[in-house]
């Protein structure tokens, strides 16, 4: 069983402030640290670090041969990925004293897919095999239908939320990964149990993880609900957080694991990424995280 991670390859600019900057305000900076990011390349490195075997799809321009030498590093497969002229998307991070990010995204080269590069991806893979995607690439909803009639289980975190996300067929996804944010945008609602009622109603085959901060985590498949508390840490910085929750989970359903025993395990995860800076280099290994 293989996993397919179709997704962004950034760069990320993280900036050290005081608090997230209002409109019109000029603020200064504390510090800047570049780092190898995108939901794309963090989600396939939790997935390696959790013990996947997974398989980077995408694009970066002629400036990105640093990503993929840190996917390499990890063991993630990158024969999938193009290079192409132009250059490679980026991200410019706020982090705040309280460790809160704000997030601004340039798409670069991860919104230069063509419907010919997914099929020929997608053509390496074979029914049952999972295919894990973000919405920081363009011409997903070719690819969710593509990966569907192929019989591939597609897993979709739908982050950032927008109006590209109206043309997709949202009923062929077999597992949901949100947060509330996405949860209030996929559904109007924002208390957390009226979120999961929409969603199962709404896509009654489907498996739905929904995180919520310092509040944990809930699984949902049909009428079984299950709850997950936040393990306190003293946090540095959040931005891989749901990455780190998203690659784990998916590790142990490959694994088989129970969804009480996935989510414990990916909320040990995700705690260990928040006490740490940056967004891959935060994630951790599935050797530290089992012996927590």
């Amino acid at each position: 069983m293989k996993v397919l991670n179709y997704g962004s390859l950034n760069y990320d600019f993280v900036y050290q402030v005081d608090h997230i900057t209002a409109a019109g305000e000029t603020q200064a900076s504390e510090q800047r640290e570049t780092f190898c990011g995108g939901k794309g390349l963090n989600q396939s490195i939790a997935l390696a670090k959790a013990g996947a075997k997974v398989f980077q799809a995408g694009t970066v321009g002629s400036d990105g041969q640093m990503l993929l030498d840190e996917l390499n590093r990890y063991g993630v497969d990158t024969a999938f990925v193009r290079m192409i002229e132009g250059e490679t998307g980026h991200a410019v991070i706020q982090v705040d004293r309280n460790a809160q990010n704000g997030i601004l995204l340039f798409g670069g080269a991860n919104i230069k897919q063509s419907k010919e590069e997914i099929d020929r991806t997608l053509d390496a893979f074979e029914e049952g095999d999972f295919l894990l995607i973000q919405n920081e690439i363009n011409l997903l909803d070719d690819l969710i239908d593509s990966a569907f009639d192929r019989g591939m289980c597609i897993v979709c975190n739908p982050s950032p939320y927008n109006k590209a996300l109206e043309n997709c067929d949202f009923s062929k996804i077999s597992v949901f990964m949100l947060n509330e944010v996405e949860g209030f945008q996929m559904t109007g609602k924002k208390e957390p149990g009226e979120i999961l009622d929409v969603m199962a109603k709404q896509f009654p085959r489907a498996e739905v993880v929904l995180t919520l901060g310092e509040e944990g985590a809930v699984y949902q498949k049909g009428s079984v609900r299950v709850k997950q508390d936040c393990i306190p840490v003293k946090v540095v910085d959040t931005t891989a957080a749901g990455d780190t929750f998203t690659g784990y989970f998916i590790a142990g359903i490959i694994k088989g694991m129970r969804p009480a025993d996935n989510l414990k395990r990916c909320a040990k995860a995700s705690s260990i990424a928040v006490s740490r800076k940056g967004a891959a280099p935060s994630i951790p290994t599935k050797d530290e995280v089992d012996i927590v």
